[in-house]
């Protein structure tokens, strides 16, 4: 059981090696690139985690998992528990009630409520969806909060080209669209960062909209994390500029301070994810594949490694476990 390496130092592999090591198996955990950053698609997520919300498109094993997904990460980082929130401009008044019909564990409010909660979105004649029980947390802290807990227990980040073929003994393949698992596609995610003193936020907030839907988390001293683009694509690049139009104008839709926000970073990556974007765990001979996060990482990563955990110590196959 000594003998196993994980390849890919990101969310997925991060966790593998948590879940391994709180089991006492201590793994090799390698990546090319060393540490977590930019080069790597969990460096952009949102942090949200946000089952519910998700299940407005998602499959059940997203919401079913996902649900735990605050409980596990609270024992190694920082998890803002203060919920989610889904609004609309007042013309698309009826997304609002479709996304309500497409999901669960919410509340509707508006008036004073909305106000209690979020004073700088409470305008005249404005309804939300508010989703008490879900979390969000910073994704960069969180990875740092994740490698300093594996460096407690002994595991470091070895900088290697290493590939799963080039290795003997159980391997994780935790590399993402580098990975070439079998069925994967890359789905562009483009995000904005914005700095501004105007605008006050507790919780994530999502806004629907026919064509831009947005949602914004804070991220704490007037910082502001945009994202919603989800274009199919296995091509990289910086952000696009009709992305970053798009982001912009929704933002400013729901609040007009945000045109005069500072943009402090912009990024852009390409997410792994499988047809029916729920991860999976595949083995190919001594190879497991932990993959197909699509924009699901934070949320699905605890998930995904207990399961290849559970496998590797016991040889039970859970719901997210398939065979090549």
């Amino acid at each position: 059981m000594a003998d196993v390496t994980i390849i890919g130092a990101g969310v997925a592999g991060l966790w593998a090696a948590y879940a391994l090591a709180r089991r006492g198996i201590t793994p090799r955990l390698i990546d090319r690139n060393g540490a977590p950053g930019a080069h790597g698609c969990s460096w952009w997520a949102g942090g949200m985690l946000a089952p519910f919300c998700e299940g407005a498109t998602s499959e059940p094993a997203v919401i079913a998992h996902g649900r735990q997904a605050a409980t596990d990460w609270a024992e190694v980082t920082q998890v803002v528990q203060k919920g989610s929130l889904v609004v609309t401009l007042a013309r698309d008044r009826a997304e609002l009630d479709r996304f309500a019909r497409r999901t669960t564990g919410h509340s509707r409010i508006s008036g004073a409520a909305l106000t209690d909660l979020e004073p700088d979105l409470a305008t005249a004649g404005r309804e939300a969806l508010f989703f008490a029980t879900e979390s969000h947390l910073s994704p960069r802290r969180a990875l740092a909060d994740l490698v300093a807990a594996l460096a407690q227990r002994g595991i470091t980040i070895e900088r290697d080209e290493a590939r799963p073929d080039d290795i003997p003994g159980t391997v994780l393949d935790c590399r993402g669209l580098a990975a070439k698992a079998p069925g994967l596609r890359g789905v562009r995610g483009e995000m904005v960062m914005l700095h501004t003193p105007e605008v006050t936020l507790s919780r994530p907030v999502r806004l629907l909209h026919p064509r831009h839907p947005l949602y914004i988390v804070p991220r704490g001293d007037g910082v502001f994390m945009l994202g919603a683009t989800q274009i199919e694509s296995a091509g990289p690049g910086p952000v696009t500029a009709r992305a970053l139009l798009e982001l912009l104008s929704a933002a400013y839709a729901l609040h007009p301070a945000f045109a005069e926000a500072e943009v402090i970073e912009t990024g852009a990556d390409l997410r792994p994810a499988f047809a029916n974007h729920v991860p999976r765990v595949i083995r190919q001979g001594r190879v497991l594949h932990l993959n197909g996060l699509f924009r699901h990482g934070y949320l699905m990563a605890p998930a995904l490694a207990h399961q290849a955990a559970d496998y590797l110590q016991t040889g039970t196959k859970g719901d997210l476990f398939h065979e090549d």
